[in-house]
């Protein structure tokens, strides 16, 4: 829902145009000169201005340059060519002279937030290397990978808010950048936050934005990442990590549609559609008292779940050929292969960090290797002896491989060297050492 500031200082103008956007939908607020609009509005909060020439004091023009770069609409009563090409030039969006056309007038707005959302999301997709993110092309021929396929599908044309889960490294961005690029919206923004990856003291203002003077420091307005996402798509990606107090806070944007910055009273309405990710188990934090219960319901709208890298089968070898083959184009050398024995070492193991480690290590082998074929030793992956092969890994948990490739690996490696190996941050590496309770060396496990 687009919210529209109006800047008119004869009050019937303002109140028949404000009558006019309630009517057909929009929110509106009003303010007679530039100086009321700048004292009791944050500009930011609007998608539109329309603003009247002449005003006591300031003249409406001003408002092109604190608003940017939010869209001015201005309005003359004086249909001269002149203050229309200064008032474009000054970076006016568009003109329109009074008296107009009630029909006139609402064409005009949809046009100019139309343009502002194909601006938006141009922005956001200029951001983004379409080769990374290969929505249309998403690699897998397996019955878990086709499944996801087709729940994308089915999924993607809808308003509902998706719970995507799977083990760190399988590609849960990359199934809702899908989702997004197959929805109504994909003209629209697509904004992805990690919650793990936001200090614990900037994330309310972070996703919700803050008012000037909120708190020490906040010398500006600024616009939250969800407030950034209106019209398009929000994804959380490791929501599980969000404090309980922004849990709720979060609650009331999926159920409402409203959201109130840091140190603002105002409240804003926002169309924000939210995909939310996690490789944790969002029921079992539920009951020990982690995740709000009623927000967990309010995000399993649609579950996708994601199959590990060793659960896809032939879809290993697929993967790697084309990584590798992006790889080689990236790096700008001719392309490679595997060799018979790579190709094996890869089938054999078992992938921790899933499709993240395999990238890394596919770019790491194209990187040192001499040759145009790639052997295990530039792989780096470990390989286990017979003994080991036996025993492992089919039949081992997650937690359980986790737990016995630290240990084997963390007295001849570093932190950050484990984590590549593993295919996730050394954050994610930290948290899961407290949860499972594997100090590192020299450190006393806490009794």
């Amino acid at each position: 829902m687009s919210n529209i500031l109006i800047v008119e200082d004869e009050q019937v103008i303002r109140d028949a145009v404000s009558k006019l956007l309630k009517r057909n939908g929009y929110e509106v607020a009003t303010a007679d000169s530039v100086e009321a609009a700048m004292e009791n509005h944050e500009l930011s909060d609007f998608q539109l201005l329309i603003v009247d020439i002449r005003l006591p004091g300031k003249p409406g023009t001003d408002l092109i340059s604190l608003a940017s770069p939010v869209p001015v609409l201005i309005m003359t009563s004086y249909a001269s060519v002149s203050s229309a090409v200064e008032a474009m030039k000054q970076g006016a969006a568009d003109y329109i002279a009074k008296p107009f056309d009630h029909e006139e007038l609402l064409v005009l707005i949809e046009q100019i937030l139309r343009q502002k959302r194909k601006e938006r999301a141009h922005q956001a997709l200029q951001q983004d290397v379409a080769e990374n993110w290969p929505t249309d092309g998403m690699i897998g021929k397996s019955p878990p990978m086709q499944a996801v396929f087709q729940n994308i599908q089915k999924v993607a044309p809808t308003t509902a808010s998706v719970l995507i889960l799977g083990e760190s490294g399988t590609g849960k961005e990359l199934v809702a950048r899908a989702i997004h690029a197959h929805s109504p919206r994909r003209e629209a923004p697509f904004v992805a936050v990690n919650c793990a990856a936001i200090p614990e003291n900037l994330v309310e203002s972070e996703l919700f934005g803050h008012v000037k003077g909120a708190y020490t420091g906040a010398d500006q307005a600024r616009t939250g990442l969800i407030q950034s996402a209106d019209g398009g798509t929000l994804f959380l990606d490791e929501i599980a990590e969000l404090p309980l107090s922004i849990q709720a806070r979060l609650l009331r944007v999926l159920q409402d549609g409203e959201l109130r910055r840091v140190g603002s009273e105002k409240t804003l309405h926002l169309d924000v559609r939210i995909l939310a990710a996690t490789n944790r188990n969002l029921q079992q934090m539920v009951d020990q008292g982690d995740f709000r219960n009623d927000l967990f319901f309010r995000l399993q709208v649609v579950e996708l779940k994601l199959p590990a890298l060793r659960e896809r089968g032939d879809d290993l070898q697929l993967l790697a050929d084309h990584l590798l083959h992006k790889t080689c184009k990236r790096l700008n050398r001719s392309d490679m292969q595997f060799s018979a024995e790579a190709r094996e070492s890869l089938r054999a193991y078992h992938w921790p960090g899933n499709v993240r480690e395999l990238e890394n290590a596919i770019e790491r082998a194209a990187i040192l290797s001499d040759s145009e074929q790639v052997t295990t030793a530039a792989l780096g992956i470990p390989q286990p002896n017979a003994a080991q092969a036996e025993t492992t890994d089919d039949h081992l948990s997650l937690e359980d491989y986790f737990r016995k490739f630290v240990l084997e690996h963390q007295d001849h490696v570093t932190e950050t060297e484990l984590a590549r190996q593993l295919g996730i941050s050394r954050k994610t590496l930290w948290q899961k050492r407290q949860r499972l309770g594997i100090p590192r060396p020299g450190q006393q496990e806490s009794g």
